[in-house]
């Protein structure tokens, strides 16, 4: 009769060591070894403008945590559709991120009849980055001063009143939209590919208004060369503590922001997107890059994978409903 010892050999040791990292999830191998090369950083937007800004700030800070560089892409156009739909067919292997607004994430498949990717099954939420508050913005010789003046000019002259936007399906596109749905006025939608023509073209009179964001509008709101007639969001900003809020102007629910989120490809293995949570929200939780983006008109709102979906969720449901309502539609 054979009798086995109650003491593993050192030979059962190693078979039984051998066997144990052969059935170990790959993904946490992976995840151990993460980040073996540099990481691609989709942003859907031109280079130089705010959404830019923010990712080669955070991705500054984050590189030096991973230890690896990592390599921002711009690939504008198709209100983000192309950069979007780029990081959705790439590999899942934690190697290319994607940042986005809720034009990306929410307005796209409500506006448009074909998105070449599906914002929730395509994508993982990494997290939330920072928001950019909006303004309602008049040139100074319509002689607007609050909200009341342009509503009231515009309800006197329906369709006569003009307004750029940065982008049809942009925030600030919705945000007007959303102002028009709660005041009554009609006002035409003048839309622009990018920040910088739009801006100039009110700041020329050729248009008379817009929203606009912190991080474009407030030089040339604190220079004079545009007026502002109300914030959309729920309390005064303190970079600009004299301009009243839409609220306090009477115009409900109208808290608006253009928000930007990470998402890395839906398969991407579960230790590596969560490593990336951590270390952007440790990012945004330095104090020289929340100094940077404040410094540039930016509000951080770090949030987890939880929180930006959950965020996600009720943009979208806010949003769609509006986007119906008023049907809107885009080519």
């Amino acid at each position: 009769m054979t009798h086995l010892s109650p003491h593993p050999t050192r030979r059962q040791v190693l078979i039984g060591t051998a066997a144990a990292a052969l059935l170990a999830p790959w993904s946490a191998i992976f995840a151990q070894a993460y980040p073996a090369k540099p990481v691609r950083w989709i942003v859907p937007y031109p280079a130089g403008g705010g959404s830019d800004f923010l990712a080669r700030t955070v991705a500054a800070q984050m590189e030096k945590q991973l230890g690896q560089p990592m390599i921002v892409e711009n690939r504008p156009g198709a209100a983000t559709m192309i950069g979007a739909e780029a990081a959705a067919r790439s590999t899942a292997d934690g190697y290319t991120l994607l940042s986005g607004d809720n034009g990306t994430f929410v307005f796209n498949t409500a506006l448009y009849k074909k998105v070449p990717y599906d914002p929730v099954k395509d994508f993982t939420p990494i997290g939330l980055m920072a928001r950019f508050p909006l303004i309602v913005v008049a040139n100074p010789s319509t002689g607007f001063k609050t909200m009341k003046d342009l509503v009231d000019a515009a309800k006197m002259q329906p369709g006569k009143l003009s307004y750029a936007s940065v982008g049809a399906g942009s925030p600030h596109h919705l945000a007007m939209e959303l102002i028009k749905d709660r005041t009554g006025a009609y006002i035409v939608h003048i839309p622009y590919r990018g920040a910088a023509p739009a801006v100039q073209d009110v700041l020329g009179n050729q248009l008379p208004v817009m929203v606009i964001d912190t991080a474009v509008g407030l030089q040339h709101i604190r220079s004079g060369k545009l007026v502002a007639l109300g914030v959309l969001s729920r309390q005064r900003l303190a970079s600009l503590p004299n301009v009243p809020t839409l609220e306090e102007q009477g115009i409900r629910d109208t808290e608006v922001y253009a928000w930007q989120g990470m998402v890395v490809p839906a398969a991407t293995p579960r230790e590596v997107s969560a490593r990336l949570t951590a270390e952007l929200s440790r990012a945004l939780a330095t104090p020289e890059v929340s100094r940077k983006l404040q410094d540039f008109g930016l509000e951080p709102i770090p949030g987890n994978s939880e929180q930006m979906s959950a965020y996600t969720k009720s943009e979208t449901a806010r949003w769609h409903a509006l986007i119906k309502q008023r049907g809107l539609t885009l080519e």
